[in-house]
């Protein structure tokens, strides 16, 4: 079963799965991903045959994409007669992003996500201090909004998945030895005017990066082994350097300039502590010398 992720999100990590899968267990009793996003990750793993998994925990801020699992999961049929009302429109396009939300079943939402994911444009999500999706329509030829295939095969994955939403902590609750954590937060700004975190109203600060490092030491503590990525600056390399990890090269696909989709670096980390680095003979002497 060849599940793809449903939505085009910022920051996807299909590329990435190759360089994760052998740090990941092949089988656990619990796969967890605090971050959920397009859950590329979690959707490669549960192709696999046997699923390494027993059970799984997905977790976002993202109100609308939660609703859009969860519809996804448990109610699949009505989900896509839903998008069969949508078209490749500007005008319905338009009237579809001013819907207020907050009152919508979880069918409604989501397949008024995924159509504004299909057809906006470059296929970025991205939310205003208010929380309202905020990018205009897209220029493509003829998006496919309902992939019917994939959507059943989607819901069969996600039928063993507990989708929350909140915060990411919130998913670490009770995880032992037998679980796995993936954390995929939003990047780490790499520039000063480069900043993704708005696919949810409130963002994520330089405190929450430091939470993420606080909670990969307690999930070492706690026997619980964890995979981080992020973008590959000096800061991250810092808030990460007692932990084992290795730089990976990204591509990125979504920037509103297009020169600056090439190559970037991606660190990769785990909650295993990083080997300490050998000494120099000629800085013992030296030291010697000083005593």
């Amino acid at each position: 079963m060849d599940v793809k992720p449903i939505v085009k999100w910022a920051g996807g990590k299909s590329w990435l799965v190759p360089a994760l899968r052998p740090l990941i267990p092949k089988k656990m009793r619990t796969y967890v991903e605090p971050f959920a996003g397009g859950a590329a990750v979690f959707f490669a793993l549960a192709s696999e045959t046997p699923r390494p998994f027993k059970r799984a925990i997905l977790v976002d801020q993202n109100e609308e994409l939660v609703a859009c699992y969860r519809a996804i999961k448990g109610e699949v049929p009505a989900l896509l007669k839903k998008l069969g009302e949508f078209v490749y429109d500007k005008e319905q396009f338009y009237e579809v992003r001013a819907w207020k939300t907050s009152k919508m079943s979880d069918v409604d939402r989501g397949a008024r996500l995924i159509y504004l994911n299909k057809t906006c444009f470059n296929g970025l999500w991205r939310v205003n201090s208010k929380g309202e999706f905020n990018v205009p329509f897209g220029r493509m030829q003829n998006p496919k909004i309902k992939d019917e295939p994939n959507l059943m095969r989607a819901s069969k994955a996600l039928a063993h998945c507990d989708i929350r939403h909140g915060d990411f902590a919130s998913a670490l609750q009770g995880l032992g030895p037998e679980d796995f954590v993936y954390f995929d937060p939003p990047y780490a700004p790499v520039s000063k005017t480069a900043n993704f975190t708005s696919y949810a109203s409130g963002g994520f600060s330089a405190d929450d990066q430091q939470r993420l490092v606080d909670a990969m030491v307690k999930l070492r503590g706690d026997g619980v082994g964890a995979v981080l990525s992020n973008a590959d600056t000096t800061e991250t390399q810092a808030l990460y350097a007692r932990f084992k990890h290795e730089t990976v090269l990204a591509r990125r696909s979504i920037n509103s300039n297009t020169k600056r989709r090439g190559p970037t670096g991606e660190l990769v980390v785990q909650n295993v502590l990083a080997p300490e680095k050998k000494k120099s003979k000629k800085k013992a002497v030296a030291r010697a010398a000083r005593t």
